[in-house]
């Protein structure tokens, strides 16, 4: 039998590119997803990978939802947390909430679902964890205090976490991506593009989307057993740390 992942907010950009990676590499995979049903949909229409509904920000909607998967599919051995959200604003412009909503889908998201399927992978002493942080979480970005915070902090999550896991053959790790090419870029002017983002990237490119899913899967398998608390830079060479 296939070994379950799950990944969050695995039904769009990023994350749909790592959910049908683990598929193509043999893992039974489920997605979850915040609010787009149709997008959702369409994507198991065309994959075959399952999707489910809920907000990683809220711990008890994490735990009814992860007994729900591991009881309709499997119990969870790879846990992929890549769903994020923005809400960027000058420092003196932000607001409490944009604050609140970043930290507690970014960061606080990232325990409401590592939790639940911790004892599980104690227990059965085999478990892979893999953070989707980002080259802002690292370097810092300018109207970005709540991202670059939380993501900042899922690093430092996943450090600690490492450490109570190892003996008991589980793995925590980072992947920190930089610019990549999804729909989310595809809205910058080209002039823009050209002229203030490529220039930063010695590589002269944005990512791809699959490139991050590649590093993901490796991360997921047992080749990767003696890599933990590890953070994967992968920004073409934009920032190096």
């Amino acid at each position: 039998m296939s070994r379950v992942a799950l990944v969050t907010g695995g039904s769009r950009g990023i994350g749909a590119a790592i959910s049908t990676a683990l598929k193509d590499a043999g893992y039974t995979v489920v997605a979850t997803y915040a609010g787009n049903d149709e997008a959702a949909a369409a994507f198991s229409a065309e994959t075959g990978i399952k999707t489910y509904k809920w907000d990683v920000g809220n711990y008890d909607e994490c735990a009814a939802g992860i007994a729900k998967v591991e009881a309709e599919v499997g119990p969870v051995e790879v846990l992929i947390n890549n769903a994020g959200i923005t809400r960027d604003a000058p420092f003196h412009k932000m607001t409490p909430q944009q604050w609140n909503d970043v930290i507690g889908t970014n960061l606080s998201g990232v325990f409401n679902m590592t939790h639940p399927v911790w004892p599980g992978m104690r227990a059965r002493k085999f478990g892979r964890i893999i953070t989707i942080s980002s080259i802002n979480g690292q370097k810092g970005q300018f109207a970005q205090a709540n991202y670059a915070a939380a993501k900042a902090g899922d690093i430092g999550f996943t450090k600690a976490l490492a450490q109570e896991g190892a003996r008991a053959g589980i793995t925590v790790n980072v992947v920190a991506p930089g610019y990549i090419n999804t729909e989310m870029m595809s809205t910058i002017p080209e002039k823009v593009m050209n002229e203030v983002i490529l220039p930063q990237i010695p590589i002269g490119r944005l990512g791809e989307a699959s490139e991050i899913a590649r590093t993901v899967a490796f991360l997921a398998s047992d080749d990767a057993g003696f890599i933990t608390g590890a953070t994967i830079s992968a920004n073409g060479g934009q920032y190096m740390c």
